[in-house]
């Protein structure tokens, strides 16, 4: 796709995790409180980056072998620590702001959409100040649902057609994010993606779930999106 066409989308949906904030100690520090309760102890928070991204009580059914019931009880000990200390154990990338100010200025439709639970998502894109920049927020619920990328997206598209009372066109669109999830959850919606490098996912990652694009930097992603800085 060229960058004229990039230029050309209207509709920006941003995952949140790895993608405008990096979270990476709220999330791990809230996963190791959760482990505690069952024994199990890690030393070395990179080995939990795993679970940023995807669906929690998933995450501990496929890394740790948990049962449904067992994850359950996981995802309820991860929510003490991170709705009391990890939600804000979190800072926002370099020029993330910038970006959402450009797009905004050049009557982009901007949305949230991401796994996290809609509450926790709500707080802290207002404890970093970019609430105002976001027509819509999709995320999940604290009961489960909603957990899935692809439904988050869906979801997405629902909140922008009653807010805006235009229906959502595909190729109006793109999803911005940093691990397979976002882009697998795009296409299932039949819209385009954009990868970034500067989250938790791989080149490798990113590419092998079709990723239209893949991007080093914000900087490169502010060209894709809203053009150079002197247009």
């Amino acid at each position: 796709m060229s960058l004229t066409e990039w230029n050309k989308k209207r509709v920006i949906l941003f995952d949140l995790d790895g993608t405008l904030t990096n979270p990476g100690i709220g999330i791990t520090n809230s996963v190791m409180y959760a482990l505690s309760r069952f024994g199990i102890a890690v030393s070395d928070r990179r080995e939990l980056y795993k679970f940023i991204g995807p669906p929690l009580k998933e995450s501990f059914e496929e890394f740790y072998g948990f049962e449904e019931a067992r994850a359950v009880q996981a995802v309820a000990a991860y929510r003490e620590y991170f709705s009391d200390k990890g939600i804000f154990e979190n800072e926002l990338y370099e020029g993330i702001e910038a970006l959402l100010k450009r797009l905004k200025d050049a009557g982009k439709v901007v949305g949230l959409a991401t796994s996290k639970p809609e509450i926790y998502a709500g707080k802290i894109l207002e404890y970093f100040g970019l609430d105002g920049y976001f027509d819509v927020l999709s995320g999940s619920t604290l009961g489960g649902e909603r957990t899935d990328k692809a439904e988050v997206i869906a979801w997405a598209f629902r909140l922008l057609e009653e807010k805006t009372g235009q229906a959502c066109l595909p190729e109006e669109m793109v999803m911005i994010g940093d691990r397979e999830h976002d882009i697998i959850g795009a296409k299932k919606n039949g819209i385009s993606s954009i990868g970034v490098l500067f989250g938790y996912g791989s080149m490798e990652e990113l590419t092998g779930a079709g990723a239209d694009a893949v991007v080093p930097s914000v900087d490169r992603l502010a060209e894709l999106l809203a053009g150079s800085a002197e247009a």
